[in-house]
């Protein structure tokens, strides 16, 4: 690992309070910054690839499993008067609509938005989908040799004969949150919070992150929960006794939550034309199969991105119909209340 790259990113995790001068120096000596949320171990090989490719100079820094989206998109907001990013890669949506929503984003229409589903990126152009990940169940089948052979929905958390035996990580951060403000968007505050309840009276395992609760389930701590296909797809290629089950196919169910990365612009980015080069590398037909033959299995959203046979058909599933603008709205407006819940 470069010296330089090295001392960014664990001044990131560990929310190191550098003046600023320190960091906006460093920066200033790469070709374009950019704050990443997904993995490190998914996102840092595409952006070796890009210098590989292009000769620029990348600074990345990375988010923690704890502080997933949340961390960067805060150290975005403190910097918002003099910007050190420049290229904002999200592992989600809505800490990406929130930025966007306080002006901290500027338009930039890539060539490789072309073919991405219009709810998949902002009518203004300030972020564009990509790669996408699925909210999927992970089920122990030591545990439960018989899960695959019926049908799953949320409404097998509130069953009591499950009591104990399943869990969800917090929906604070990361696709978790998203998944928040996609519940309330689609149920309404009340219903949503009566859910959590619910599961938690059903003494749900809420744990700190995705990861954490895909590794419960493959030790057998746990006999099933929410996760997201990329870590789902770690266990499976560890060998683990697991399976993927998709919830809420049925009739009136709402249907699976898929939720993109988004790339984006920052306002005022100090490297801005190096910034909209690696945008368009992101967002290129290649970078997508790529991460879809990768360990992460991220779905495209180019119809023309080959699947490989390990990664979701989105079309033969029925797909929750997610307005992201809306969802990014209700989880502002009730990200306080929903870390009360779970810290009281």
């Amino acid at each position: 690992m470069k010296p330089m790259r090295s001392l960014l990113r664990v001044a990131v995790l560990l929310a190191a309070a550098l003046p600023f001068g320190v960091l906006a120096g460093c920066a200033d000596e790469a070709d374009v910054v950019i704050y990443v949320a997904l993995d490190r171990n998914h996102s840092e090989p595409i952006l070796d690839a890009f210098e590989a490719e292009t000769g620029l100079k990348v600074e990345a820094y990375y988010d923690s499993e704890a502080n997933k989206s949340i961390g960067l998109r805060r150290r975005l907001q403190e910097e918002s008067d003099r910007p050190i990013c420049d290229v904002w890669w999200n592992n989600e949506v809505v800490q990406t609509v929130l930025l966007a929503r306080e002006g901290l984003l500027q338009p930039y229409v890539s060539p490789g938005a072309t073919g991405v589903p219009d709810h998949l990126k902002d009518p203004d152009g300030l972020w564009t989908g990509f790669a996408a990940r699925a909210r999927v169940l992970i089920v122990n089948t030591d545990l439960r040799p018989d899960a695959t052979k019926r049908a799953w929905s949320t409404k097998d958390f509130l069953d009591p004969a499950n009591s104990n035996r399943c869990g969800m990580a917090r929906p604070l951060t990361g696709t978790t949150a998203a998944h928040a403000g996609v519940w309330i968007a689609q149920m309404g505050l009340n219903d949503t919070f009566g859910l959590l309840k619910r599961m938690r009276d059903n003494k749900v395992h809420f744990g700190p992150g995705n990861a954490h609760l895909m590794r419960l389930v493959r030790a057998g701590e746990l006999d099933f929960g929410w996760t997201d296909t990329d870590d789902y797809q770690v266990a499976a290629d560890g060998g683990f006794p697991v399976a993927m089950l998709l919830p809420d196919q049925g009739p009136g169910d709402p249907g699976l939550i898929v939720i993109p990365n988004t790339v984006s612009l920052v306002k005022d980015a100090p490297h801005a034309d190096a910034g909209q080069r690696l945008i368009d590398y992101l967002l290129s037909t290649a970078v997508e199969e790529r991460l879809a033959r990768g360990p992460s299995a991220q779905i495209p959203v180019h119809p023309d991105v080959p699947r490989p046979e390990h990664v979701l058909d989105l079309t033969a599933l029925k797909v929750a119909e997610v307005d992201w603008h809306a969802a990014g709205t209700a989880y502002q407006q009730n990200a306080d209340a929903l870390e009360a819940f779970f810290t009281n």
